[in-house]
């Protein structure tokens, strides 16, 4: 070997030794423990997920000979979707559910927007006394009574609007957006200022097209929560009617109550064209609330990790 060979031999074995333990090319084995560590995980989400759906498309004869959730189909029957949506309260805690959940995360993404966006500007007037009172409102807060009696008090009792207007802002997603947009090029913003852009310009021309990101990610966050909204549901929702999907869930599901509006055999089967076990519709109602985010997720997925983690870090 010529000397220049050598050296360059010398100098890939000290890059080598002196390169950290997670940055060594991994070995036919960690690839492999990777693999079966990676299939196992996708094994323990799936399962249970294909054991609800089939489920909710088994027979009554199918579900007693497993002895509860279905793992092998042998009976397949779509009576169970059919009987939950002609209900008229399945289908009313749907549209209820669809409707909180598309104006509340329209309204929680505006506001957290603006608000971050203002945070964001070091020369905007009192930024640094509002984000302290903006954090200080995450370790304390008023408690579940002094709430409920203010949210009563202005009106909100049996309103839909109960259940989007105090929770449309979490701190949390505002300091991420914040520590985002705060890092958008100083040049583009000087750049804006100096052609004569105002802040609504450089908000909706500049800092947003380059935070697309984040907004998927925070947009999804908010979606997500208003989805599964439960709790206030169960406080200031009295009539059933109103309610949403999750607390249908809860009521009929959970606690195993009769749905209003299917009717009921003695041995505790419900009436349709035929008898259909509590546990179908049970599962039907459960498979109905989880299309929509298996639906939506696929689409802001990519922009998750980037949004998250560029946020936090810069924040």
């Amino acid at each position: 070997m010529t000397a220049t060979a050598l050296a360059r031999a010398a100098e890939k074995t000290r890059r080598n030794r002196n390169r950290p333990p997670w940055e060594e090319p991994p070995t036919a084995a960690g690839q492999a423990g990777k693999g079966a560590v990676l299939a196992f995980i996708v094994l323990v989400v799936l399962i249970p997920l294909y054991m609800v759906v089939l489920t909710s498309l088994s027979t009554q004869g199918s579900i007693n000979q497993a002895g509860g959730m279905v793992l092998v189909p042998h009976g397949i029957t779509v009576e169970a979707y059919h009987q939950i949506f002609t209900n008229n309260l399945v289908i009313s805690s749907l549209i209820a559910s669809l409707g909180i959940t598309a104006v509340g995360t329209l309204l929680s993404v505006v506001v957290t927007v603006l608000c971050a966006y203002g945070l964001s500007r070091y020369r905007s007037w009192g930024h640094r006394p509002i984000l302290m009172l903006l954090v200080v409102t995450m370790f304390f807060n008023g408690g579940l009574i002094p709430t409920f009696m203010v949210v009563a008090g202005l009106g909100g009792y049996d309103n839909f609007w109960a259940l989007i207007l105090p929770s449309a802002v979490s701190v949390f997603n505002i300091l991420v957006m914040r520590g985002f947009f705060a890092n958008t090029s100083r040049d583009l913003i000087d750049a804006a200022y100096v052609d004569g852009a105002g802040e609504w310009r450089i908000l909706t021309r500049i800092v947003l097209p380059t935070s697309r990101a984040v907004v998927a990610v925070i947009s999804l966050f908010y979606a997500v929560g208003y989805w599964n909204t439960f709790f206030n549901a169960l406080l200031y929702l009295p009539d059933n009617q109103k309610w949403p999907l999750q607390l249908v869930i809860y009521t009929y599901t959970l606690q195993g109550n009769p749905m209003p509006g299917m009717g009921v055999t003695q041995t505790g089967t419900y009436l349709g064209a035929q008898q259909i076990a509590p546990l179908s519709i049970q599962m039907a109602v459960v498979t109905l609330t989880l299309i929509p985010i298996l639906i939506i997720y696929p689409f802001v997925q990519r922009h998750f990790a980037k949004g998250m983690l560029l946020g936090a870090v810069k924040g």
